[in-house]
């Protein structure tokens, strides 16, 4: 029989997916400076109020960030930092990727039914069935899956966050898988 309180299950997956995650490369900062393309079956566009709606197999591209899904919304602020919200469909998912400063071919992959970037920030939401990677080349290095994962690239910070009627019975809500980190990545 599993005794789980609410208050254990909660350090429980804070314990394991609040990581804050020392000695990885940023996202690349070139991409701040890249024009933003998008692509999409229709687009509405108000410059004035710097606003930008997307519907039918988006694809949006600036510098390494590639954002793919079936409804979008982007809204550019005074400064020309983007917020970028993708949703999926019920047959197609949101999906996030962009390369990472530092070694080549790192990336940052993710997965949800929502896609949220925040430019100025540099924070990423992944909301319903998300699933977030970190790869070299081809090789998977840390893997988190979950209801909600956020990822703070400035402070190089992981959360996954079950949903809100989660139930102690539910757990585990969240899984990482994380690889080990070589000294010479930590003295960077």
């Amino acid at each position: 029989m599993k005794v789980h309180s609410r208050s254990t299950s909660a350090f429980f997956i804070a314990l394991l997916f609040g990581l804050s995650i020392s000695g990885y490369t940023c996202a690349e900062k070139a991409d701040r400076d890249k024009p933003l393309i998008l692509e999409a079956e229709k687009v509405s566009v108000n410059d004035v109020q710097q606003v930008y709606d997307l519907n039918g197999q988006i694809l949006l591209i600036k510098g390494t960030i590639v954002v793919t899904g079936e409804d979008g919304h982007i809204q550019v602020d005074p400064e020309g930092y983007e917020f970028v919200d993708v949703k999926g469909s019920q047959n197609t998912i949101a999906s996030f990727r962009q390369r990472r400063e530092g070694p080549e071919d790192e990336f940052m992959q993710g997965t949800a039914n929502q896609v949220a970037y925040n430019a100025k920030t540099e924070i990423l939401t992944l909301t319903g069935d998300a699933n977030l990677k970190r790869l070299l080349n081809v090789q998977m290095l840390d893997q988190l899956r979950g209801w909600k994962i956020e990822y703070d690239d400035v402070k190089q910070y992981y959360r996954v966050t079950p949903p809100q009627d989660a139930k102690p019975d539910d757990l585990p809500l969240a899984r990482a898988i994380l690889s080990p980190r070589r000294k010479a990545t930590l003295e960077k």
